[in-house]
């Protein structure tokens, strides 16, 4: 017997950062910010990120590419990596994302890349809380409550239990 199912993705459209939260809105100028520190000579694609702590520390991170492709590293890795370093117990409850390309921020918002969907995942199973993400461009910013709405069906820990013997 075939089943179907529907998977709906819902967030929240901003066309200002005005309309943001005053933390939400912070948190997405540091990822602005972050992107200045990016390395990408190849692509000249630059993203930063800026993941906030529970306690309210912000760690940024930014891609750094690597002429041995696909040695480099996300911005959403790169501050997750440094948050679960320094402070593991410190639960992060969003992200902010934001890119630059030849001629400035982007006009849409970017999402996470697969890999980096899959990381905020893991980071929401480790944790025990979901993560905002805000996703910012020049023409619009998406507000999403958890990775859960870009990445409907995780691959996780359950997936390597087995009931062998």
């Amino acid at each position: 017997m075939v089943t179907n199912h529907n998977i709906t993705l819902s967030f929240e459209e901003f066309s200002d950062p005005e309309e943001l939260s005053t933390e939400d809105r912070i948190l997405l100028n540091e990822a602005i910010a972050a992107a200045a520190n990016a390395y990408a000579p190849y692509s000249d694609f630059r993203v930063g990120a800026a993941l906030r702590l529970e306690s309210g520390k912000i760690f940024k991170g930014a891609n750094v590419e690597n002429a041995a492709f696909p040695s480099g590293i996300c911005a959403e890795r790169s501050a997750i990596s440094a948050s679960v370093s320094n402070y593991p117990d410190d639960k992060p409850n969003a992200i902010a994302i934001a890119a630059f390309n030849e001629e400035g921020l982007t006009d849409e918002p970017v999402t996470p890349c697969g890999n980096c969907r899959q990381v905020i995942a893991e980071e929401e199973s480790r944790s025990s809380t979901r993560i905002k993400l805000i996703l910012g461009g020049k023409k619009r910013i998406y507000v999403i409550e958890s990775i859960g709405t870009l990445l409907p069906m995780q691959f996780s820990k359950n997936n390597l239990r087995t009931n062998l013997p």
